[in-house]
């Protein structure tokens, strides 16, 4: 059967189109192309013709053109369209005209940059040119570093190995930085919030030791479709980029459905599994030999679907139906057997973490099923197109569970299909993170006065520094003076430099991963499951004293949310309030002290409550920033909700407003918090917060603050069009948590803010 005659059967069977909300078809695209530049070497263009390749895509030759001219570019374009020879050709060029030429890739993760190192081999052995191109990383051998610094024409890395293993090292890597000419930052969207924030600042050190080695690398960006890829490819490299998305790569026809599995208790809002439909799904296409990915967020749901899958088509297995999983743990050539296996056809499907997202190779898939929603609606378009990377008829399916987020977006399809509300927001001037590298940058070159004066605030921070006796100021310079090699005090991944180092039990106390201090009462207190690269940790002991958690690998069906005890205080507000009717929208600057005090465990799929423990843990105090919505003191009577209710009806616009405003600012739900008081100590009224869970914020609540109407707007409607009575997990909480009126007057509350704000 074709895949043609499944979409049919698809469209003809009740018990799958019932739940098909939405069914949104892509019609074929041809290609749009243009010819090589003249000025691009011939032997590029016959190893290229060798590869079947006569033509370029109208991105790629605008791509070659801009850089030619010495433009600075982002290339936003979507999956399988060709992005890699937009960087690959002007290097290879540059590199074929000039020996001494230098280039770094950065890629978001070491799997990643194994790849791309893969493909550009093979372009390079077409060639038989002598560029030598290696990647470096962790798992490079001592004795290959040194040859990748003096010999190295591409070299291919990690912003975690630049940031502690090339900047601090310069002068072992002087070749490279005389001569760099390109650095290539793929996967660009990745680079968002905390992450971002520090990796704009490893770019101010890149581009600092190039100055000092007298270059000026041309930057070439890849990105996702984000809202926003020009401003924040510019605040990541300090530059003005040229934006590329005229995509002229051609479309097979394609076909997405947003699938809800129907409702099994409406008082609770709890749906059918959609691990249990995902597996369904599957079977049918898999049982018709049609090559198909499912994406599952964790571990446990890779092997349940696996499991489950090899079950229903056990019969069939001798008949060439192979299914594999794929996802961290497994070993490296296992790995690689099973990417083969998908680009040759010999395996018929593939159950993977988001491992399998990014730019991989596995060739062209039919189908993609992706199980609940995976995040960020880039993330949601990199899983589709993985499948119909050739220009057939090709298949997508986001299978969605019962959170609030995966409810609203399977009501409100246009946030998919239309646009997107996603922006990547960085906020480079964070004080934690800025002090942290302003350290860096010392232990790698001194910093003069003059310098110091060329951005605000980096002198005093000096200064400050110099007090605390990590640097010393002799005349008009500082020098680094510590012992202490700060490079290795400063992780990428977390604002705070403060971690826990987390040690696995169950393999010989291995490092398996860092929480940032502020984090670890809420991700680390005992019992609580981490889970860390798709795998599934129980958390067994958290020495607070020692920083360090110890937790052993465990398969459980649910994740913990710890409860935390706040007391916010604002300590300033901005002076772009506003205020209709009594009512105040207002941005700011707030402490945060809180204790967890109680953890909950909530089912994967269902989202309901299964346990509880409580905790006694230190209380932490947090400097970050806000965005907060002060009611009148008579809005119960204004909305008419009885006073003994209304503190409920508070928390619920509090919960939805949590759950919904990640979407727009594209950050993990983790890095916002969102808590009400019923008579708030700095507005003396009824207040909402959504505030940072980000040591000095990353400018999130800024977004939100400028956008609060939508995001008022999408709580409402999601509120509107949830089956359930009284409130569940796809809403405003369940009705034990806001009362038995809670879900009504969280209505209430939006409808009133709405009218009010656009009045």
């Amino acid at each position: 059967m074709t895949l043609e005659q499944v979409l049919d059967l698809l469209k003809n069977d009740p018990s799958i189109n019932a739940n098909v909300t939405h069914w949104k078809s892509f019609a074929a695209t041809d290609a749009v192309t243009a010819e090589f530049p003249a000025w691009l070497d011939r032997r590029l263009v016959g190893s290229l013709s060798e590869r079947g390749i006569k033509t370029l895509y109208s991105h790629q030759a605008d791509a070659l053109e801009r850089t030619h001219a010495g433009e600075d570019i982002v290339v936003v374009t979507p999956t399988a369209s060709g992005k890699t020879l937009c960087y690959n050709l002007p290097v290879l060029d540059a590199v074929l005209k000039n020996r001494d030429t230098r280039a770094l890739y950065l890629f978001p993760t070491k799997a990643l940059a194994q790849d791309q190192m893969a493909e550009l081999y093979d372009v390079i052995q077409r060639l038989e040119a002598d560029i030598k191109t290696y990647t470096f990383d962790g798992d490079t051998p001592t004795d290959a570093r040194r040859a990748i610094r003096s010999a190295g024409h591409i070299v291919m890395t990690n912003p975690d190995m630049l940031h502690a293993g090339i900047l601090p090292h310069h002068t072992k890597w002087i070749k490279l930085f005389e001569n760099l000419q390109y650095v290539v930052i793929d996967e660009v969207h990745q680079y968002r919030g905390v992450f971002g924030s520090h990796l704009a600042n490893v770019m101010r050190r890149l581009s600092r030791i190039c100055a000092f080695y007298g270059s000026r690398p041309q930057f070439i960006c890849c990105s996702a479709t984000i809202a926003n890829p020009k401003e924040l490819a510019s605040r990541i490299t300090e530059r003005d980029v040229t934006l590329i998305d005229n995509n002229g790569a051609p479309r097979g026809d394609k076909h997405f459905l947003m699938y809800n599995p129907p409702v099994v208790n409406k008082e609770l809002g709890i749906r059918r599994s959609a691990v249990n439909e995902a597996c369904r799904l599957a079977t049918t296409l898999l049982g018709q030999r049609i090559q198909t990915i499912v994406f599952a967020h964790a571990r446990l749901y890779v092997e349940v679907i696996l499991t489950q899958l090899r079950r229903e088509l056990a019969g069939k297995f001798g008949q060439g139906i192979t299914i594999e999983g794929y996802r961290g743990g497994y070993l490296p050539n296992e790995r690689r057997r099973i990417e083969r296996g998908l680009r040759d056809g010999s395996i018929t499907g593939v159950v993977s973490t988001n491992a399998l997202e990014l730019g991989i190779d596995i060739g062209s898939l039919d189908v993609s099923i992706i199980v609940g929603y995976p995040g960020s609606i880039a993330s949601l378009w990199q899983q589709a197109g993985r499948a119909g990377r050739r220009q057939g008829t090709s298949l997508s399916i986001l299978v969605c569970n019962s959170s609030a987020i995966n409810q609203f977006l399977v009501n409100e399809p246009r946030f998919v299909f239309d646009r997107t509300p996603e922006n990547g927001i960085i906020d480079p001037e964070n004080l934690i993170i800025r002090t942290n590298h302003l350290k860096c940058a010392t232990f790698e070159l001194p910093f003069d006065l003059d310098e110091a004066g060329e951005r605000t605030g980096t002198g005093e921070i000096l200064d400050y520094l110099a007090e605390q006796e990590v640097m010393r100021r002799t005349n008009d310079r500082w020098h680094w003076s510590s012992d202490i090699y700060p490079a290795q005090q400063v992780s990428l991944r977390a604002a705070s430099p403060d971690n826990f180092v987390i040690l696995n039990e169950s393999r010989n106390y291995d490092v398996i991963g860092k929480v940032d201090w502020f984090s670890a009462p809420v991700f680390l207190h005992e019992e609580a499951i981490y889970l860390h690269g798709g795998e599934q940790y129980q958390v067994t002991k958290l020495d607070w004293d020692g920083k360090k958690a110890y937790v052993k690998e465990v398969n459980v069906d649910y994740y913990t949310d710890a409860e935390t005890k706040t007391d916010l205080k604002v300590i300033a507000e901005n002076d772009q309030t506003i205020t209709v009717d009594q009512a105040r929208i207002t941005l700011g600057e707030v402490s945060i002290a809180s204790t967890t005090v109680l953890f909950k465990k909530i089912r994967f799929e269902t989202h309901e409550n299964v346990g509880a423990g409580e905790l006694k843990l230190p209380e932490l105090e947090m400097h970050t920033h806000a965005f907060w919505y002060a009611f009148p003191g008579d809005i119960a009577h204004k909305i008419d909700v009885d006073g003994s209710t209304f503190g409920g009806a508070l928390r619920g616009l509090a919960n939805i407003l949590g759950k919904i405003a990640p979407l727009w600012v594209m950050c993990d739900t983790r890095d916002l918090r969102a808590i009400s008081q019923v008579r708030a100590p700095f507005t003396e009224m009824p207040t909402v917060y959504i505030y940072e869970n980000i040591p000095g914020g990353v400018g999130l609540s800024d977004k939100l603050y400028r956008e609060h109407e939508p995001l008022f707007d999408a709580c409402l409607e999601q509120i509107r069009q949830c089956a359930c009575d009284k409130g569940c997990p796809s809403c405003v909480g369940p009705s034990l948590e806001v009362g038995e009126n809670g879900k009504e007057g969280a209505r209430r509350l939006l409808e009133y803010m709405l009218a009010v704000t656009v009045a």
